[in-house]
């Protein structure tokens, strides 16, 4: 765990952190953050007599930065007030926040690299600065686009991207949120900070998901809600790209996008973080939401300041935990039903859900919704089911966000009843019944039709007897007098099924705190801020 600051620092929201060491130590290598400001940042130049020498570039980039700055194409779309503001008063305040870099972040900042259990800790002070040299591009070696470039496995940083090419409007949304990021530090900076923890879980630890007996945990599923409004104190899932961040500096505006423009802090991952692997996860504890926002994707719209009121813990981290988990992206719709692939899934989520050295009593649940859905072309139903069994074998309840989709909330709901209440399965009967459905149902589609019944209503037709045959089935597997009730059950999954389905809404009680990490934040057993949900028969504890 490399820490920016003075370890001994306790919040008290009157002081910053202090940055350590005292004075500037510069390493210039491949396994730490190449700074601007580095004395080996060097830039050839023509002398006043047309000779080539070697200056520094942090040199150059003050020189540049306390002169006059133009203008981007961007903010010539925003209202004449604004735009005079930015240039005379936000801008400056921009400027002598990323020249203080040498005098903020005075030690090498770690590369957060692949295969590697590592944590870093920054100021949110040391953040802004970061953030405004991303803001004015000074970042070496960040710009190269080829495969064979040192940071080709990395984010791109620098905001130059934001600067230029279409669709405008989309990119004066995102600078809106940026610049109101900068305005709110630069005339008030926070005084806590943030930890980043890159997880990683050797592949021979992950457990034998088709042979676990561990039985799925509690839900809460609502319509209504986002992650980042409902949340409070639940461990929050960031659905994103293996390359953090995703598009958010480009064209991209969907969920983690906008996480990262509402949360600008979390845009420093990109400068450290190199791509995720399969068994590995990014959480960031503490970040800060600083704007409001409408839409999503092309309507996606800067909608004023937020206050964030989130009780901060004894470093000054707000407690806020949100955990990046990239999914496949599914270009077979019916190949995500096959093991492998599932098996990967399930893995990463865990990987995400997975806390060492804490009490299951005292681990917070899960907020999440359709993770991998949408533009990475997932089933949401298979997607939740997986989700659940991760958060379940690594002991956490789960608050299930489906986005306005009220079927989705509904089908959740009653398969989430029919696995833990009318039927008990444990997981690896539960990955069964998933096989089952893909060798029955999804495999045997015909080409540009739709699926006889979705894996929700498959589920509980494969034990009630309402499965039809049809000529072109196989014959009925048969079992010995050895084999239980529930195994019997499953050999006798059928396909061609035409059933209609009814879901009742399940509220069952989740927890929200992060117990252990420290003293001041959520105490275990409080309940998480979520939409009610009116429920027709099946009632449990409700949040």
């Amino acid at each position: 765990h490399t820490c920016v600051f003075v370890l001994q620092f306790k919040y008290n929201g009157k002081h910053y952190p202090i940055p350590h060491p005292t004075q500037y130590k510069d390493v210039w290598d491949q396994d730490h953050v190449r700074m601007p400001c580095s004395h080996m940042n060097e830039y050839p130049v023509k002398d006043k007599d047309g000779k080539s020498v070697v200056k520094r570039r942090w040199a150059i980039i003050e020189q540049a930065l306390k002169g006059n700055i133009p203008g981007p194409f961007e903010l010539e779309e925003v209202s004449r007030d604004e735009r005079i503001h930015f240039f005379d008063v936000t801008l400056k305040k921009i400027v002598n926040l990323a020249l203080m870099l040498p005098h903020l972040i005075t030690q090498p900042i770690p590369l957060l690299k692949k295969n590697r259990n590592q944590s870093l800790s920054l100021s949110q002070q040391q953040i802004a600065s970061l953030l405004a040299n991303a803001f004015f591009c000074t970042f070496p070696r960040r710009n190269a686009k080829q495969r064979s470039s040192e940071f080709s496995n990395y984010p791109t940083i620098n905001f130059n991207s934001l600067y230029e090419g279409y669709p405008v409007q989309k990119k004066l949304e995102k600078l809106k949120c940026l610049i109101h990021y900068f305005r709110r530090v630069t005339t008030n900076m926070p005084k806590g900070t943030v930890t980043f923890e890159r997880q990683c879980v050797p592949n021979d630890k992950f457990p034998d998901w088709k042979n676990l007996d561990t039985k799925l945990t509690k839900l809460h599923v609502s319509a209504e809600g986002t992650i980042e409004d409902d949340g409070e104190g639940m461990l929050q899932v960031d659905f994103a790209n293996k390359i953090l961040g995703g598009g958010v500096l480009g064209q991209g505006c969907v969920q983690e996008e906008i996480r990262f423009l509402i949360c600008p802090e979390m845009l420093v991952t990109r400068l450290f973080t190199e791509c995720l692997e399969k068994n590995e996860s990014l959480i960031m504890y503490g970040c800060e939401r600083f704007s409001k926002y409408d839409g999503y994707a092309q309507t996606f719209k800067w909608d004023g300041n937020f206050d964030d009121k989130t009780l901060r813990d004894e470093w000054g981290r707000l407690c806020t935990d949100v955990v990046a988990i990239d999914a496949l992206v599914i270009r077979e719709f019916g190949r995500q039903f096959k093991m492998d692939q599932i098996r990967r899934e399930l893995n990463k989520a865990y990987c995400g859900f997975l806390s060492h050295g804490m009490k299951a009593e005292n681990l917070s649940a899960v907020c999440t919704g359709n993770w991998g859905c949408g533009a990475f072309g997932g089933d949401k139903r298979l997607k939740a089911l997986i989700q659940l069994i991760a958060a379940s074998y690594a002991k956490r309840d789960v608050c299930y966000l489906t986005f306005d989709d009220k079927t989705l909330r509904d089908e959740l709901a009653e398969v989430h009843q029919y696995l833990t209440k009318t039927n008990p399965l444990g997981i690896g009967n539960i990955l069964t019944l998933i096989q089952q459905y893909e060798k029955n149902v999804v495999s045997r589609k015909p080409k540009k039709s739709k699926y006889s019944v979705n894996l929700y209503q498959y589920i509980p037709r494969v034990f009630d007897g309402t499965l039809e045959m049809t000529d072109s089935e196989p014959d009925t597997p048969t079992w010995d007098d050895s084999d239980s009730n529930e195994t019997r059950y499953m050999l006798a999954a059928q396909d061609s099924v035409e059933a209609e389905n009814t879901a009742d809404d399940t509220k069952n009680e989740v927890k929200k705190n992060d117990g252990n990490k420290t003293t001041e934040r959520p105490k275990s057993g409080e309940k998480p801020a979520v939409q009610r949900q009116e429920s027709k028969d099946y009632k449990a504890d409700t949040p």
